[in-house]
């Protein structure tokens, strides 16, 4: 009977023991953890939202001024064709050359009748064409939210292979008028001949408001 009790007894330690013991290990990990001595689980990381890929904006009508640029009438199409068609949020522009009364120094081959200059010159004027076209569509130049193709043709001499020359004079005004925005896809290549023997006629498709 007494080894009974005895066993009994034992067993109930035991048990308590091991109840206070599992509540002074739990009260030290309590401890640690708050105390702040390196021992701590690192904090939980804030996740930032990934930065915004849109070009900032920049006031291209502000820029024409500071450029110096006044945007000439825009001309009807001279054959059976629109300046532009809208599909969604892409605007397609047809083929432009320079406004107005082609110049002598925009008029022949590149290579040939017209040095590289020259025929920047015209892809320039070209674009500042086409952003006339731009702004009678749309109203207002700051509805373009990118410039995303174009296409340049370039009337040169047969071995002429300056293409890409010529069409950054159209591509740097882009840039010079939208900023970032005004970044594009490009293609040039060159004709052997133009409509009336302009220099260089080009296409564009922008992503407007």
């Amino acid at each position: 009977m007494h080894s009974l009790a005895h066993s009994v007894a034992h067993t109930r330690f035991s048990r308590t023991g091991l109840v206070r013991g599992a509540a002074a290990c739990a009260a030290a990990l309590l401890l640690s953890a708050c105390s702040g001595n390196g021992t701590s689980a690192p904090a939980p990381q804030v996740q930032q939202a990934p930065a915004s890929t849109e070009a900032p904006a920049v006031d291209p009508e502000a820029r024409l001024r500071e450029l110096g640029i006044e945007l000439p009438e825009v001309a009807p199409p001279v054959a059976n064709y629109v300046k532009a068609v809208r599909v969604g949020n892409l605007l397609f522009l047809s083929g432009h050359g320079p406004c107005g009364q082609l110049t002598p120094d925009q008029i022949g081959k590149v290579g040939a009748d017209l040095t590289v200059e020259q025929g920047a010159a015209a892809a320039r004027a070209t674009g500042i064409c086409m952003l006339a076209t731009l702004k009678s569509e749309l109203g207002q130049l700051s509805r373009v939210r990118r410039v995303v193709k174009v296409l340049g043709l370039v009337n040169g001499a047969p071995t002429f292979g300056d293409q890409p020359r010529v069409m950054n004079g159209f591509s740097d005004l882009m840039v010079e008028v939208f900023g970032e925005r005004g970044r594009h896809a490009r293609t040039s290549v060159g004709a052997g001949s133009l409509p009336n023997n302009m220099a260089v006629e080009i296409e564009m498709i922008v992503e407007v408001d």
